[in-house]
């Protein structure tokens, strides 16, 4: 009796797909609708990469930092507070906002739902000097190349924490993208390189 039903309800599809009339899920085979976990693998789909964050980890997170020493990249970032925008400043206009700029480190992290983000560090300044908060964000992402972890502020003591995970987790699936090229993603909107740049017109007082 099974087979025949089977066989009845591949039957009423065929009828279903000749005439085009839809009968909604109570006539449809839902097994038919399932897919392995290596479909979008098997019909040859990649997900493209078109959005970058750049930010640091947020603390619920697990994190992981590329181990190669090519994505990384030490530059100077101008980081708007108030607006929460980060932007890349072109070597020739640093001069025009010396102090609004930070020297930071960016490098590639994902977490363990596969987001992929640059990880904004704070790095010593012309001076040399650096706190606590700097220093435990450089000691976590040090060990984030070897091991899955979690970072928290820690207001009292002035720092942050660094968790480890304790299961067994799998490695990262890192993108075939070379750093330069998840650069320009990530900063391809928030790019100062024109004197005429309406961020730098308004730090100037101009607009």
């Amino acid at each position: 009796m099974k087979n025949i039903s089977k066989n009845s309800s591949a039957a009423e599809q065929e009828t279903h797909n000749q005439t085009g009339e839809s009968k909604g899920l109570d006539s449809f085979d839902l097994e038919s609708l399932r897919v392995s976990q290596d479909f979008v693998k098997d019909s040859g789909v990649k997900k493209l990469l078109t959005t970058v964050p750049v930010r640091k980890p947020n603390k619920q997170d697990f994190v992981r930092v590329h181990p190669d020493s090519s994505y990384v990249l030490d530059t100077m970032l101008l980081n708007l507070k108030e607006e929460r925008e980060t932007y890349l400043v072109a070597p020739s206009f640093r001069e025009e906002i010396p102090q609004e700029l930070t020297h930071t480190r960016l490098a590639l992290a994902t977490n363990r739902q596969k987001v992929l983000f640059l990880w904004q560090l704070r790095l010593p300044g012309s001076s040399g000097k650096t706190d606590a908060w700097s220093m435990s964000a450089l000691e976590a992402y040090e060990e984030a190349k070897k091991n899955w972890g979690r970072v928290s502020a820690n207001m009292s003591l002035g720092a942050y924490d660094i968790y480890e995970a304790l299961g067994n987790l799998s490695d990262p699936e890192w993108p075939d993208e070379s750093m330069d090229e998840i650069v320009r993603i990530a900063f391809r909107n928030s790019f100062i390189d024109s004197y005429d740049h309406p961020v730098l017109r308004r730090l100037r007082g101009e607009s």
